[in-house]
Protein backbone atom coordinates (compact mmCIF):
# COMPACT_ATOMS: atom_id res chain seq x y z
CA UNK A 1 0.00 0.00 0.00
CA UNK A 2 1.08 3.60 -0.55
CA UNK A 3 2.90 5.04 2.46
CA UNK A 4 1.54 8.14 4.24
CA UNK A 5 3.69 11.24 4.52
CA UNK A 6 3.78 12.25 8.19
CA UNK A 7 4.87 15.16 10.33
CA UNK A 8 7.14 14.65 13.33
CA UNK A 9 4.15 15.06 15.66
CA UNK A 10 2.19 12.36 13.86
CA UNK A 11 5.22 10.07 13.74
CA UNK A 12 5.73 10.43 17.49
CA UNK A 13 2.04 9.74 18.11
CA UNK A 14 2.20 6.61 15.95
CA UNK A 15 5.19 5.34 17.89
CA UNK A 16 3.54 6.11 21.24
CA UNK A 17 0.38 4.22 20.21
CA UNK A 18 2.52 1.26 19.20
CA UNK A 19 4.33 1.16 22.55
CA UNK A 20 0.98 1.48 24.36
CA UNK A 21 -0.27 -1.61 22.49
CA UNK A 22 2.62 -3.65 23.82
CA UNK A 23 4.95 -3.47 20.83
CA UNK A 24 8.51 -3.40 22.13
CA UNK A 25 10.98 -0.78 20.96
CA UNK A 26 13.69 -3.44 20.95
CA UNK A 27 11.72 -5.57 18.49
CA UNK A 28 11.18 -2.64 16.14
CA UNK A 29 14.86 -1.70 16.30
CA UNK A 30 15.81 -5.29 15.53
CA UNK A 31 13.55 -5.33 12.45
CA UNK A 32 14.85 -2.01 11.23
CA UNK A 33 18.40 -3.21 11.75
CA UNK A 34 17.69 -6.34 9.72
CA UNK A 35 16.33 -4.31 6.83
CA UNK A 36 19.28 -1.93 6.92
CA UNK A 37 21.69 -4.86 6.99
CA UNK A 38 19.98 -6.53 4.05
CA UNK A 39 20.06 -3.33 2.00
CA UNK A 40 23.74 -2.86 2.78
CA UNK A 41 24.35 -6.39 1.54
CA UNK A 42 22.46 -5.59 -1.66
CA UNK A 43 24.41 -2.36 -2.19
CA UNK A 44 27.87 -3.90 -1.71
CA UNK A 45 29.84 -7.01 -2.65
CA UNK A 46 31.94 -9.39 -0.54
CA UNK A 47 35.15 -7.73 0.58
CA UNK A 48 33.77 -4.18 0.49
CA UNK A 49 34.34 -1.91 3.46
CA UNK A 50 31.32 -0.40 5.22
CA UNK A 51 31.63 2.50 7.65
CA UNK A 52 28.76 2.76 10.16
CA UNK A 53 28.26 6.01 12.09
CA UNK A 54 25.94 5.63 15.07
CA UNK A 55 24.68 8.36 17.37
CA UNK A 56 23.28 7.75 20.84
CA UNK A 57 19.60 7.88 19.87
CA UNK A 58 17.37 5.32 18.20
CA UNK A 59 18.86 6.05 14.78
CA UNK A 60 22.18 4.91 16.19
CA UNK A 61 20.47 1.85 17.68
CA UNK A 62 19.12 0.99 14.22
CA UNK A 63 22.59 1.19 12.71
CA UNK A 64 24.13 -0.91 15.50
CA UNK A 65 21.39 -3.50 15.06
CA UNK A 66 22.35 -3.87 11.39
CA UNK A 67 25.83 -5.20 12.16
CA UNK A 68 24.78 -8.82 12.68
CA UNK A 69 23.23 -8.94 9.22
CA UNK A 70 26.28 -7.63 7.35
CA UNK A 71 28.36 -10.63 6.26
CA UNK A 72 31.62 -10.92 4.34
CA UNK A 73 32.19 -7.17 4.48
CA UNK A 74 34.77 -5.22 6.43
CA UNK A 75 32.74 -3.31 9.01
CA UNK A 76 33.92 -0.25 10.93
CA UNK A 77 31.46 1.01 13.56
CA UNK A 78 32.00 4.36 15.27
CA UNK A 79 29.70 5.12 18.21
CA UNK A 80 29.60 8.87 18.69
CA UNK A 81 29.37 9.35 22.43
CA UNK A 82 31.92 12.17 22.51
CA UNK A 83 32.16 13.79 19.07
CA UNK A 84 35.37 15.70 19.81
CA UNK A 85 37.38 12.63 20.83
CA UNK A 86 36.02 10.58 17.94
CA UNK A 87 36.80 13.04 15.16
CA UNK A 88 40.28 11.49 14.52
CA UNK A 89 38.74 8.01 14.21
CA UNK A 90 36.31 9.33 11.61
CA UNK A 91 39.09 11.07 9.67
CA UNK A 92 41.14 7.86 9.58
CA UNK A 93 38.16 5.73 8.57
CA UNK A 94 37.19 8.08 5.75
CA UNK A 95 40.80 8.28 4.55
CA UNK A 96 40.56 4.56 3.75
CA UNK A 97 37.77 5.36 1.23
CA UNK A 98 35.06 2.98 2.46
CA UNK A 99 32.79 1.43 -0.17
CA UNK A 100 29.74 2.72 1.70
CA UNK A 101 29.08 5.12 4.59
CA UNK A 102 25.89 4.62 6.60
CA UNK A 103 25.02 7.37 9.04
CA UNK A 104 22.54 7.32 11.90
CA UNK A 105 23.83 10.24 13.97
CA UNK A 106 20.60 12.17 14.60
CA UNK A 107 16.94 11.44 13.95
CA UNK A 108 13.68 13.32 13.73
CA UNK A 109 14.01 14.80 17.22
CA UNK A 110 16.80 17.21 16.27
CA UNK A 111 15.58 20.80 16.65
CA UNK A 112 18.74 22.89 16.90
CA UNK A 113 21.66 23.66 14.57
CA UNK A 114 24.66 21.36 14.60
CA UNK A 115 27.73 23.21 15.83
CA UNK A 116 31.29 22.57 16.94
CA UNK A 117 32.52 19.00 16.55
CA UNK A 118 29.18 17.85 15.09
CA UNK A 119 29.52 20.43 12.34
CA UNK A 120 33.01 19.09 11.62
CA UNK A 121 31.75 15.50 11.54
CA UNK A 122 29.03 16.31 9.03
CA UNK A 123 31.50 18.31 6.96
CA UNK A 124 33.93 15.38 6.81
CA UNK A 125 31.22 13.00 5.65
CA UNK A 126 29.99 15.45 3.02
CA UNK A 127 33.53 15.97 1.70
CA UNK A 128 34.33 12.28 1.33
CA UNK A 129 33.95 10.55 -2.03
CA UNK A 130 32.23 7.45 -0.67
CA UNK A 131 28.53 6.82 -1.32
CA UNK A 132 26.56 7.83 1.76
CA UNK A 133 23.27 6.51 3.11
CA UNK A 134 21.28 8.36 5.78
CA UNK A 135 19.02 6.35 8.06
CA UNK A 136 15.51 7.77 8.51
CA UNK A 137 16.52 11.39 7.80
CA UNK A 138 19.87 13.00 6.94
CA UNK A 139 21.38 14.21 10.19
CA UNK A 140 20.95 17.97 10.51
CA UNK A 141 17.86 18.19 8.28
CA UNK A 142 14.66 19.50 9.88
CA UNK A 143 12.07 16.76 9.74
CA UNK A 144 9.10 18.98 8.88
CA UNK A 145 10.38 21.83 6.71
CA UNK A 146 13.24 19.99 5.02
CA UNK A 147 15.77 22.75 5.68
CA UNK A 148 19.24 22.15 7.11
CA UNK A 149 19.77 23.14 10.72
CA UNK A 150 22.99 24.97 9.95
CA UNK A 151 24.59 21.98 8.21
CA UNK A 152 23.22 18.58 7.21
CA UNK A 153 24.42 15.33 5.72
CA UNK A 154 24.24 15.28 1.92
CA UNK A 155 23.28 11.66 1.34
CA UNK A 156 23.19 9.75 -1.92
CA UNK A 157 20.29 7.74 -0.49
CA UNK A 158 17.99 8.03 2.51
CA UNK A 159 16.37 4.91 3.94
CA UNK A 160 13.54 6.35 5.98
CA UNK A 161 11.83 4.25 8.65
CA UNK A 162 8.13 3.40 8.86
CA UNK A 163 6.72 6.29 6.83
CA UNK A 164 7.94 9.24 4.80
CA UNK A 165 8.51 12.44 6.75
CA UNK A 166 7.21 15.70 5.30
CA UNK A 167 10.61 17.39 5.21
CA UNK A 168 12.05 14.71 2.95
CA UNK A 169 9.76 15.85 0.12
CA UNK A 170 10.21 19.60 0.46
CA UNK A 171 11.71 21.68 -2.30
CA UNK A 172 15.46 21.84 -1.84
CA UNK A 173 15.61 18.77 0.41
CA UNK A 174 16.63 16.45 -2.42
CA UNK A 175 20.25 17.66 -2.30
CA UNK A 176 20.42 16.19 1.23
CA UNK A 177 18.06 13.24 0.83
CA UNK A 178 19.28 11.82 -2.47
CA UNK A 179 17.21 8.85 -3.61
CA UNK A 180 14.48 8.14 -1.07
CA UNK A 181 13.52 4.61 -0.09
CA UNK A 182 11.24 3.42 2.69
CA UNK A 183 11.78 0.69 5.28
CA UNK A 184 8.06 0.19 5.71
CA UNK A 185 7.52 -3.13 7.48
CA UNK A 186 9.18 -2.36 10.81
CA UNK A 187 6.65 -3.78 13.27
CA UNK A 188 4.77 -0.63 14.30
CA UNK A 189 0.96 -0.62 14.37
CA UNK A 190 -0.70 -0.65 10.97
CA UNK A 191 -1.70 2.80 9.87
CA UNK A 192 -5.42 2.63 9.11
CA UNK A 193 -7.51 5.43 7.59
CA UNK A 194 -4.72 7.98 7.80
CA UNK A 195 -5.87 11.51 6.97
CA UNK A 196 -2.53 12.49 5.44
CA UNK A 197 -3.06 14.37 2.16
CA UNK A 198 0.12 12.87 0.69
CA UNK A 199 1.01 9.26 0.05
CA UNK A 200 4.35 7.98 -1.20
CA UNK A 201 4.20 5.10 -3.64
CA UNK A 202 6.02 1.79 -3.65
CA UNK A 203 6.66 -0.59 -6.52
CA UNK A 204 4.56 -3.19 -4.70
CA UNK A 205 1.50 -0.93 -5.13
CA UNK A 206 1.45 -1.87 -8.78
CA UNK A 207 2.12 -5.58 -8.65
CA UNK A 208 -0.18 -7.13 -11.23
CA UNK A 209 -1.71 -3.78 -12.12
CA UNK A 210 -1.84 -4.53 -15.85
CA UNK A 211 -4.04 -7.59 -15.65
CA UNK A 212 -4.14 -10.27 -18.32
CA UNK A 213 -6.44 -10.00 -21.30
CA UNK A 214 -9.39 -12.24 -21.96
CA UNK A 215 -8.79 -14.92 -24.59
CA UNK A 216 -11.90 -13.67 -26.37
CA UNK A 217 -10.78 -10.02 -26.53
CA UNK A 218 -9.89 -8.19 -29.73
CA UNK A 219 -8.46 -4.82 -30.67
CA UNK A 220 -11.89 -3.25 -30.31
CA UNK A 221 -12.07 -4.43 -26.71
CA UNK A 222 -9.13 -2.36 -25.53
CA UNK A 223 -10.02 1.07 -26.81
CA UNK A 224 -8.58 3.57 -29.25
CA UNK A 225 -6.35 6.47 -28.28
CA UNK A 226 -6.24 9.41 -30.68
CA UNK A 227 -3.32 11.82 -30.52
CA UNK A 228 -3.07 15.32 -31.96
CA UNK A 229 0.63 16.04 -32.00
CA UNK A 230 3.54 17.26 -34.08
CA UNK A 231 4.26 20.31 -36.20
CA UNK A 232 7.09 21.79 -38.24
CA UNK A 233 10.26 21.59 -36.17
CA UNK A 234 8.60 19.38 -33.55
CA UNK A 235 7.70 16.21 -35.42
CA UNK A 236 9.74 14.02 -33.05
CA UNK A 237 7.33 14.77 -30.21
CA UNK A 238 4.50 13.22 -32.21
CA UNK A 239 6.53 10.08 -32.89
CA UNK A 240 7.53 9.68 -29.24
CA UNK A 241 4.00 10.31 -27.95
CA UNK A 242 2.56 7.75 -30.38
CA UNK A 243 5.19 5.19 -29.45
CA UNK A 244 4.48 5.84 -25.78
CA UNK A 245 0.79 5.21 -26.43
CA UNK A 246 1.51 1.87 -28.11
CA UNK A 247 3.49 0.71 -25.07
CA UNK A 248 0.26 0.93 -23.03
CA UNK A 249 -1.26 -1.66 -25.40
CA UNK A 250 -4.59 -0.07 -26.32
CA UNK A 251 -6.42 -1.75 -29.17
CA UNK A 252 -5.72 1.05 -31.65
CA UNK A 253 -3.51 4.14 -31.81
CA UNK A 254 -4.36 6.96 -34.22
CA UNK A 255 -2.24 10.06 -34.73
CA UNK A 256 -3.30 13.28 -36.40
CA UNK A 257 -0.34 15.51 -37.21
CA UNK A 258 0.40 18.71 -39.09
CA UNK A 259 0.51 18.32 -42.87
CA UNK A 260 4.04 19.75 -42.97
CA UNK A 261 5.45 16.81 -41.00
CA UNK A 262 3.13 14.02 -42.05
CA UNK A 263 5.79 12.26 -44.15
CA UNK A 264 8.61 11.99 -41.59
CA UNK A 265 6.15 11.14 -38.81
CA UNK A 266 4.34 8.39 -40.70
CA UNK A 267 7.63 6.90 -41.91
CA UNK A 268 8.75 6.24 -38.34
CA UNK A 269 5.59 4.50 -37.10
CA UNK A 270 4.46 1.00 -37.98
CA UNK A 271 1.41 0.09 -35.90
CA UNK A 272 -0.02 3.61 -35.67
CA UNK A 273 -2.59 5.01 -38.08
CA UNK A 274 -1.22 8.41 -39.08
CA UNK A 275 -3.34 11.13 -40.71
CA UNK A 276 -2.66 14.77 -41.57
CA UNK A 277 -5.08 17.13 -39.91
CA UNK A 278 -6.62 19.92 -41.93
CA UNK A 279 -7.76 23.32 -40.75
CA UNK A 280 -10.29 21.66 -38.50
CA UNK A 281 -9.91 18.18 -37.12
CA UNK A 282 -12.59 15.91 -35.76
CA UNK A 283 -12.38 13.27 -33.07
CA UNK A 284 -13.10 9.77 -34.42
CA UNK A 285 -16.23 8.24 -32.90
CA UNK A 286 -14.23 5.18 -31.89
CA UNK A 287 -11.79 7.24 -29.77
CA UNK A 288 -11.91 6.25 -26.11
CA UNK A 289 -9.21 8.72 -25.09
CA UNK A 290 -7.55 11.75 -26.68
CA UNK A 291 -4.09 13.24 -26.16
CA UNK A 292 -3.47 16.81 -27.32
CA UNK A 293 -0.31 18.86 -27.18
CA UNK A 294 3.05 17.15 -27.82
CA UNK A 295 4.92 19.05 -30.50
CA UNK A 296 2.17 21.58 -31.29
CA UNK A 297 4.48 24.55 -30.85
CA UNK A 298 4.91 25.73 -34.44
CA UNK A 299 3.55 29.15 -35.33
CA UNK A 300 2.42 27.64 -38.64
CA UNK A 301 -0.47 25.72 -37.04
CA UNK A 302 -3.97 26.71 -38.16
CA UNK A 303 -5.65 29.23 -35.88
CA UNK A 304 -8.81 27.10 -35.79
CA UNK A 305 -6.88 24.46 -33.88
CA UNK A 306 -7.21 26.27 -30.57
CA UNK A 307 -10.97 26.54 -30.86
CA UNK A 308 -11.19 22.83 -31.58
CA UNK A 309 -9.07 22.03 -28.53
CA UNK A 310 -11.44 24.08 -26.37
CA UNK A 311 -14.45 22.25 -27.77
CA UNK A 312 -12.78 18.88 -27.21
CA UNK A 313 -11.86 19.77 -23.63
CA UNK A 314 -15.31 21.05 -22.78
CA UNK A 315 -17.56 18.46 -24.35
CA UNK A 316 -15.89 15.23 -25.51
CA UNK A 317 -17.41 12.30 -23.54
CA UNK A 318 -14.08 10.49 -23.29
CA UNK A 319 -10.87 11.07 -21.30
CA UNK A 320 -8.77 13.97 -22.60
CA UNK A 321 -5.10 14.45 -21.70
CA UNK A 322 -3.59 17.86 -22.45
CA UNK A 323 0.15 18.42 -22.50
CA UNK A 324 2.78 20.98 -23.49
CA UNK A 325 1.71 23.92 -25.69
CA UNK A 326 -1.97 22.97 -25.60
CA UNK A 327 -2.06 23.62 -21.87
CA UNK A 328 -2.28 27.32 -22.67
CA UNK A 329 -5.35 26.78 -24.85
CA UNK A 330 -7.77 25.09 -22.46
CA UNK A 331 -10.36 27.20 -20.63
CA UNK A 332 -10.61 27.51 -16.88
CA UNK A 333 -13.71 26.35 -15.07
CA UNK A 334 -15.58 23.09 -15.15
CA UNK A 335 -16.15 21.44 -18.55
CA UNK A 336 -19.70 20.70 -19.66
CA UNK A 337 -19.00 16.97 -19.65
CA UNK A 338 -18.21 14.93 -16.56
CA UNK A 339 -15.67 12.85 -18.50
CA UNK A 340 -12.13 12.56 -17.22
CA UNK A 341 -9.76 15.48 -17.83
CA UNK A 342 -6.00 15.38 -17.19
CA UNK A 343 -3.26 17.99 -17.56
CA UNK A 344 0.46 17.18 -17.39
CA UNK A 345 2.47 20.37 -16.74
CA UNK A 346 6.07 20.66 -15.68
CA UNK A 347 6.80 23.34 -13.02
CA UNK A 348 7.39 26.09 -15.58
CA UNK A 349 4.10 25.38 -17.34
CA UNK A 350 2.29 25.13 -14.03
CA UNK A 351 3.66 28.51 -13.02
CA UNK A 352 2.48 30.05 -16.29
CA UNK A 353 -1.01 28.62 -15.84
CA UNK A 354 -1.20 29.96 -12.29
CA UNK A 355 0.42 33.31 -13.01
CA UNK A 356 3.25 32.78 -10.52
CA UNK A 357 6.96 31.99 -10.60
CA UNK A 358 8.20 28.41 -10.99
CA UNK A 359 9.97 28.75 -7.63
CA UNK A 360 6.58 29.35 -6.00
CA UNK A 361 5.19 26.19 -7.58
CA UNK A 362 8.18 24.20 -6.31
CA UNK A 363 7.92 25.69 -2.83
CA UNK A 364 4.46 24.15 -2.43
CA UNK A 365 3.94 21.47 -5.05
CA UNK A 366 0.86 19.90 -3.38
CA UNK A 367 -0.79 23.31 -3.03
CA UNK A 368 0.06 24.21 -6.61
CA UNK A 369 -1.42 20.96 -7.89
CA UNK A 370 -4.67 21.58 -6.04
CA UNK A 371 -4.86 25.16 -7.37
CA UNK A 372 -4.40 23.92 -10.94
CA UNK A 373 -7.05 21.28 -10.47
CA UNK A 374 -9.52 23.79 -9.07
CA UNK A 375 -8.81 26.26 -11.87
CA UNK A 376 -9.58 23.68 -14.53
CA UNK A 377 -12.71 22.11 -13.12
CA UNK A 378 -11.24 19.59 -10.66
CA UNK A 379 -9.27 17.89 -13.42
CA UNK A 380 -6.52 15.45 -12.57
CA UNK A 381 -3.03 16.92 -12.59
CA UNK A 382 0.27 15.18 -13.20
CA UNK A 383 2.72 17.78 -11.88
CA UNK A 384 5.98 16.56 -13.34
CA UNK A 385 9.47 16.88 -11.91
CA UNK A 386 11.39 15.22 -9.11
CA UNK A 387 8.84 13.10 -7.21
CA UNK A 388 6.03 13.78 -9.68
CA UNK A 389 2.69 14.43 -7.99
CA UNK A 390 -0.62 12.97 -9.15
CA UNK A 391 -4.14 13.86 -7.98
CA UNK A 392 -6.81 16.52 -8.09
CA UNK A 393 -8.21 19.20 -5.79
CA UNK A 394 -10.21 16.73 -3.67
CA UNK A 395 -8.29 13.44 -3.87
CA UNK A 396 -5.33 12.19 -1.91
CA UNK A 397 -2.10 13.04 -3.69
CA UNK A 398 0.31 10.37 -4.84
CA UNK A 399 4.06 11.07 -4.72
CA UNK A 400 5.90 9.06 -7.34
CA UNK A 401 9.06 7.29 -6.11
CA UNK A 402 10.57 6.28 -9.46
CA UNK A 403 12.66 8.09 -12.06
CA UNK A 404 16.02 9.84 -12.19
CA UNK A 405 17.69 12.87 -13.80
CA UNK A 406 18.02 11.00 -17.12
CA UNK A 407 14.37 11.92 -17.70
CA UNK A 408 15.33 15.60 -17.75
CA UNK A 409 15.52 15.74 -21.54
CA UNK A 410 13.20 16.76 -24.31
CA UNK A 411 10.88 13.95 -25.37
CA UNK A 412 10.41 12.10 -22.09
CA UNK A 413 7.28 14.09 -21.31
CA UNK A 414 5.85 13.36 -24.76
CA UNK A 415 6.28 9.64 -24.12
CA UNK A 416 4.53 10.00 -20.77
CA UNK A 417 1.55 11.87 -22.24
CA UNK A 418 1.09 9.22 -24.92
CA UNK A 419 1.50 6.39 -22.44
CA UNK A 420 -1.11 7.83 -20.08
CA UNK A 421 -3.48 8.29 -23.00
CA UNK A 422 -2.97 4.68 -24.05
CA UNK A 423 -3.77 3.47 -20.55
CA UNK A 424 -6.87 5.62 -20.17
CA UNK A 425 -8.20 4.46 -23.55
CA UNK A 426 -8.86 1.12 -21.89
CA UNK A 427 -12.16 1.14 -20.04
CA UNK A 428 -11.02 -0.93 -17.08
CA UNK A 429 -8.18 1.51 -16.42
CA UNK A 430 -10.16 4.70 -16.96
CA UNK A 431 -12.56 3.65 -14.19
CA UNK A 432 -9.92 4.37 -11.52
CA UNK A 433 -8.01 7.38 -12.86
CA UNK A 434 -5.89 8.09 -9.78
CA UNK A 435 -4.53 4.54 -9.69
CA UNK A 436 -4.02 4.42 -13.45
CA UNK A 437 -2.27 7.78 -13.66
CA UNK A 438 -0.11 6.90 -10.67
CA UNK A 439 0.80 3.59 -12.27
CA UNK A 440 1.61 5.26 -15.58
CA UNK A 441 3.92 7.79 -13.94
CA UNK A 442 5.58 5.07 -11.89
CA UNK A 443 6.11 2.77 -14.90
CA UNK A 444 7.58 5.65 -16.89
CA UNK A 445 10.06 6.46 -14.10
CA UNK A 446 10.79 2.80 -13.43
CA UNK A 447 11.74 2.33 -17.09
CA UNK A 448 14.24 5.17 -16.74
CA UNK A 449 15.64 3.56 -13.59
CA UNK A 450 16.05 0.25 -15.41
CA UNK A 451 17.85 1.97 -18.28
CA UNK A 452 20.07 3.93 -15.90
CA UNK A 453 21.03 0.73 -14.08
CA UNK A 454 21.77 -1.35 -17.13
CA UNK A 455 22.35 1.00 -20.05
CA UNK A 456 22.92 4.49 -18.72
CA UNK A 457 19.86 5.75 -20.63
CA UNK A 458 21.59 5.86 -24.02
CA UNK A 459 18.41 6.58 -25.96
CA UNK A 460 14.63 6.50 -26.08
CA UNK A 461 14.43 3.21 -28.00
CA UNK A 462 15.59 1.14 -25.06
CA UNK A 463 13.61 3.35 -22.68
CA UNK A 464 10.38 2.57 -24.52
CA UNK A 465 11.19 -1.12 -24.45
CA UNK A 466 11.37 -0.99 -20.65
CA UNK A 467 7.96 0.55 -20.08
Amino acid sequence: MAIPVLTREFMRSWEADSWAEGILKEEVIARVGQQIGQRIMDATIPGDSVLLLAGMGHNGDDVRAACRWILEREITLINFRDPISQLPYLENALARAPSLVVEGLFGIGLNRPLTGAWESIVGLVNDCNSPTVAIDIPSGLHVDDGKPLGIAIKADQTWTVGAVKTGLLKSGASQFVGRLEVLSDVGLLRLEDISSPLFYGEASDFAGFKSGRSLESNKGTHGCVTLFAGSSGYHGAAVLAARGATQARPGLVELATHEAVYGPVAAQLQNVMVHPFKKLFSIPAKATSVVIGPGLASIALPQELRAQVVETWESLPAPVIVDATALDWIPSGRPVTEALRVITPHPGEAARLLGVKASEVQADRPGSLRQLSEKFGNCYVVLKGHQTLVGNSTSRLYVNPSGNPSLAQGGSGDILAGYLGGLLAQQTMASDPLSTLSYGVWAHGHAADECETHHKMAGFDQFLEKI
